[in-house]
């Protein structure tokens, strides 16, 4: 059961998140911005937003083998090297303990524009704010149906 209504309680913050998610939306390409959110998500154990991207790239008609894959994209060749640059980067904002080595650094600048690169700094923050409310409020998935 939800602990928290933040939505309800805090609209105007919550509106402020999800006006920083509107912008990157639609200012980076849907499937590398929901692969990046379901890769944070993944980090982050967050059940409903990896429920909510797994779903969002179904949608998107991206191919179920590569959903499943986005955990162990290291290990495949699902993947662009576009994809392999925004998750790379995902992944060490994610887990922004060790920052983020040059390597990874240089190799998502010479793939992305400053401002594409700048609107997915912005993207991974967001999810992962995104992340924290939903892991902090037990904010779950819907029912499965069946």
């Amino acid at each position: 059961m939800t602990r928290l209504a933040i939505n309800q309680h805090a609209p105007e913050g919550y509106k402020a998140i999800a006006q920083l998610d509107g912008y990157v939306r639609r200012n980076l390409d849907h499937e590398l911005l929901d692969l990046v959110k379901l890769r944070a998500s993944q980090i982050n154990g967050c059940a409903f937003c990896i429920d909510l991207h797994a779903t969002d790239l179904e949608r998107q008609g991206v191919p179920t083998r590569k959903i499943y894959a986005v955990n162990a994209w290291k290990e495949t060749n699902f993947f662009t090297a576009t994809e392999r640059a925004a998750l790379a980067l995902t992944e060490q904002i994610t887990r922004i303990t060790g920052g983020v080595d040059d390597d990874t650094w240089q190799v998502a600048a010479a793939v992305f524009p400053e401002r594409e690169l700048s609107d997915l700094v912005l993207a991974i923050g967001t999810i992962n704010l995104w992340n924290r409310i939903g892991i902090s409020t037990h904010l779950a998935p819907p029912a499965l149906e069946g």
